[in-house]
């Protein structure tokens, strides 16, 4: 058994002695980790506050840094705890990293810090443990410091405990709680706290840091592959370096743009600007063959289009030198996104975004989610073609024009006119209500036509060489109040069904900012008087018949179009007292009827209907 385990031993040494750098290797986040407040990467602001407050001995009993993951709040709560005790500070306010207290922290052997994992520690015993070590004072140095990370994950419980504690804790401890949830921790804790917010790490500042360590590791990195894994990393310094590694791996230290995207599946920029210019000519096909490349090297259709709505953004702040630092791109794809946003009207750059980005909305809840990107396409390249009228000036009327027949602007200057077809009565069209099943309202023909003459009737019976006498330019005249001339317009007749029905048509046409008006209207019931041309309104206080007197004009005109009556007139009238004018729901009709009829409970008892 000795020997086996000698053995063992031997075997391990000899693999360790051939490969030297298994036994050493850590990983970047680990090793170029912040020790000083001068090398934390783009929380100036926030390691200036805390240095200060060192400098002049303000500090405060709990600390609270929140913030997105890897943006450093755990790097700068352990170099806090490791400055207010040191023995002898520097001119500029950093440890010494030579006193004992320093050399204790940097061997991790110091006894003043204590971290605890609120992830995995979140139980009334595990901080009632923490409440009894906080009355030992520390052997070195000055503080004892408590750094409580994910500390949103403590229970009910364990915050109640926590609270006298961190409100009044020994002169020698410091709390410092770090979080990426802050809207999770109760009121009364951060009350008690200085509340730190750290910002996700600029692009730039990534960029710079990851060519630092490049440079220490002696690896070639192109300047445009560290801003795709700065972009990558979206704002976290950990999750850059983590993906710095990978693509270090990946590469054997040559560190290129083409690898880059390859490893970590980004969609490349030279997809883009290749849909831009396709989209600024027009042509339509190139642009689907493109997305279909892109669909066949495993992209998915929702990240596609949001990259395409950035690369929109990108091109429309490169215009003007005022909001190009807002492009976080490199150098030569800097000249490359100006180049091509001299080329694209600002006009098209706004449609362009608005239609791509109603398609991003959309896309969750498509069932056909490549045919709505390829229409979207289809509608940015026809963007510019100059049949598009302007629009209403919030969003681009999503028209889709022919797209494979390039002479159909020929064949529609030289088609013949369509004549213009009568419109159908709107008395003997089909209706639809959204709160109504749809029905059919014909009036009799005795009530509806209007007297004519008959030299003006112009009609004739087909048969086999009959024709009409009349010239073919004898048209029935659209309905139109307003176009048609007095001699020759007539009021058509109507009744209190057809005036119900034009009355709730106008309650749904309101805006909707009327909504509650409109439900009004809904429950109102027009009276048609006995004129035969005015109708009555009951209300049932003062207020609301001004409202409706002031909305009278409007529904006069929507009636007089509908109806074809220039005659129609509106009341307004309060109700009087115990008259009862609201409408009666279908439950309550059937009530009525049934008080009148009781076989009608028998019949609905027999049949199982049920009311709603």
């Amino acid at each position: 058994m000795k020997k086996k385990i000698f053995y063992i031993h031997l075997q391990k040494e000899k693999y360790i002695n051939a490969h030297p750098l298994m036994e050493n290797y850590i990983v970047s986040a680990r090793k170029y980790r912040p020790a000083t407040f001068d090398t934390v990467v783009g929380q100036k602001a926030l390691t200036t506050t805390l240095k200060n407050a060192i400098a002049n001995g303000k500090l405060a009993h709990a600390y609270l840094f929140c913030g997105p993951r890897g943006v450093g709040k755990t790097t700068c709560a352990r170099i806090f705890a490791k400055t207010i005790n040191c023995l002898h500070l520097t001119t500029e306010g950093e440890a010494c990293n030579e006193c004992e207290s320093c050399l204790a922290f940097n061997e991790q052997r110091s006894y003043n810090i204590h971290e605890l994992d609120a992830a995995s520690n979140n139980s009334v015993e595990d901080i009632r443990s923490l409440i009894e070590q906080v009355r030992i004072p520390p052997q070195i140095g000055k503080y004892k410091v408590y750094i409580i990370d994910e500390v949103h994950m403590l229970s009910q419980a364990a915050f109640n405990a926590f609270l006298k504690t961190l409100e009044e804790p020994p002169h020698h401890a410091i709390f410092i709680l770090a979080t990426t949830e802050k809207h999770k921790i109760l009121p009364t804790i951060l009350s008690r706290c200085q509340i730190y917010d750290f910002n996700r790490i600029g692009v730039n500042d990534i960029v710079e840091h990851l060519a630092k360590v490049a440079q220490k590791e002696h690896i070639e990195a192109e300047q445009e592959a560290l801003n795709i894994i700065a972009q990558k990393a979206d704002g976290g310094m950990r999750d850059a370096l983590s993906i710095f590694d990978q693509v270090t791996s990946f590469t054997n230290g040559h560190i290129t743009y083409q690898s880059v995207i390859e490893n970590l599946n980004v969609l490349d920029y030279e997809y883009y600007f290749k849909l831009t210019d396709s989209f600024l000519e027009g042509k339509v096909q190139e642009c689907l063959l493109t997305f279909n490349d892109i669909l066949k090297k495993g992209f998915d259709g929702n990240h596609f289009i949001t990259g395409l709505t950035s690369h929109f953004r990108d091109l429309l702040v490169s215009r003007d030198e005022s909001t190009l630092q807002l492009l976080e791109v490199g150098t030569a794809i800097r000249e490359r996104y100006r180049a091509q946003a001299q080329k694209c009207p600002p006009r098209f750059l706004y449609k362009a975004m608005k239609l791509c980005n109603d398609c991003d909305l959309n896309y969750r809840q498509s069932k056909n989610k490549r045919l709505l990107v390829e229409l979207t396409l289809i509608q940015v390249a026809q963007l510019n073609e100059e049949s598009e009228s302007p629009g209403n000036g919030r969003s681009p009327e999503q028209t889709i024009h022919p797209l494979f027949n390039k002479n159909n602007a020929v064949e529609k200057s030289t088609a013949a006119p369509i004549p213009q077809t009568p419109p159908v009565h709107p008395e003997v069209m089909p209706i639809h209500n959204e709160q109504a099943q749809p029905l059919f309202i014909q009036k009799k023909q005795e009530k509806k036509i209007p007297l004519m003459k008959k030299e003006s009737l112009g009609l004739s019976i087909r048969t086999g060489n009959t024709h009409s006498t009349e010239p073919k330019e004898t048209k029935t005249e659209e309905i139109n109040p307003a176009s048609q001339p007095d001699e020759n317009y007539e009021d058509y007749i109507f009744n209190e069904k057809d005036l119900n029905y034009y009355w709730r048509e106008f309650a749904t046409l309101l805006p909707k900012e009327e909504a509650a008006n409109a439900g009004r209207m809904m429950n109102m019931q027009p009276h048609l008087l006995k004129d035969g041309k005015t109708f009555e309104i009951t209300v049932d206080n003062s207020m609301v018949k001004k409202y409706m007197s002031q909305l009278a004009p409007r529904i006069e005109n929507h009636l007089r179009e509908r109806l074809h009556n220039r005659k129609i007139q509106m009341t307004v009238r309060i109700s009087q007292a115990g008259e009862n004018i609201r409408a009666y729901s279908h439950l309550e009709r059937f009530q009525m009827m049934s008080k009148k009829n009781p076989s009608l409970l028998k019949l609905k008892d027999e049949l199982g209907l049920e009311l709603s």
